[in-house]
């Protein structure tokens, strides 16, 4: 397979994941701001962070409000990675190696990159909800049938690499805003007000479900262990981890390579680094701390890949 090949389809996932995540994380915001605005603490500043392009946005925007934060992560054609043009991007990659997708995968893309386009006018004057769930429905469609109409060969390796990456490093970012922003007032432990925040939290990553089949309370380190150790839930960081190293090992060995890529090394490493750790560990040393050490090492192992396959420095 061409390097530039395997770039482009490693990048198309990444930016339809980056897309459906920034939606995840609108959509439960914007829940939260409708079922309790009284003991919120500014819930918009902290999407603003899950960016890491604060200083962006304050230049452009400055107040952090939900127009100005739906723009800004949504529709704003100057920044690269809003939804807009992320699925852009995304539909650019697609484009140039239609021989290695589907028709009906790229029809796909293509629909739900004009859906969130053209929906950009409506949305900026007053936000719903329920237009995010509608990306994140076109973007497990994309899902679906990509996976159910592209070979699971050497192609599609590298496209679950990227995209499980991608989702492993927005996991990480929506707990590490919104863990403190929803650390419970004294007075508001234990209650319904504290039980719904929390399960906002686990909705924006589509856990809700699956954490209560195993826990009937709302616990908060049972809440942070579900989203960085679960072994089977396909959003969880270290489910994420997994299956980006299975794709990394399983492109090291179909590319015949003599020896171990520093990619496969480094995923390998920080699978073996969760596996070791539990989350009472997390929440003594800092999850903040942890989480921008993780960021790290997922920015790493992005480099190597590319470093490794695609022959170029730098990400995109």
């Amino acid at each position: 397979m061409l390097s530039r090949v395997a770039e482009s389809i490693y990048w198309m996932g990444r930016q339809v994941e980056r897309a459906e995540n920034l939606a995840r994380f609108l959509e439960v915001t914007l829940q939260m701001t409708l079922e309790h605005p009284d003991t919120l603490v500014d819930p918009w500043t902290p999407l603003v962070e899950v960016t890491g392009d604060q200083k962006e946005f304050a230049a452009r925007y400055g107040r952090a409000d939900p127009q100005n934060v739906v723009q800004f992560l949504g529709f704003d054609r100057d920044y690269s990675s809003s939804m807009v043009c992320c699925l852009r991007a995304a539909r650019e990659n697609a484009r140039g190696v239609r021989e290695s997708i589907s028709t009906e995968a790229f029809e796909q893309l293509n629909d739900f990159y004009h859906f969130v386009r053209d929906a950009g006018p409506s949305q900026l004057s007053q936000p719903t909800g329920e237009f995010f769930v509608e990306i994140r429905n076109h973007a497990l469609m994309w899902t679906g049938v990509l996976d159910s109409t592209m070979s699971h060969d050497l192609g599609w390796q590298f496209l679950n690499a990227g995209r499980l990456i991608e989702r492993a490093d927005k996991t990480s970012r929506i707990l590490d805003a919104k863990y403190f922003n929803l650390l419970p007032r004294i007075e508001d432990v234990g209650t319904a007000v504290d039980d719904l925040q929390w399960s906002n939290l686990l909705l924006a990553i589509s856990g809700f479900e699956a954490y209560r089949r195993e826990h009937h309370l709302m616990d908060i380190e049972k809440i942070v262990s579900f989203f960085i150790f679960h072994k089977t839930f396909t959003r969880s960081i270290y489910a994420c981890v997994a299956g980006a190293d299975w794709s990394v090992r399983e492109i090291h060995k179909q590319c015949d390579a003599e020896f171990p890529s520093a990619s496969s090394n480094q995923i390998a490493s920080l699978r073996h680094r969760l596996q070791s750790m539990d989350v009472k560990e997390v929440l003594s040393g800092g999850m903040h701390r942890f989480i921008d050490d993780l960021q790290t090492q997922l920015n790493e192992i992005g480099q190597a890949i590319a470093n490794d396959y695609f022959n170029a420095i730098g990400s995109k």
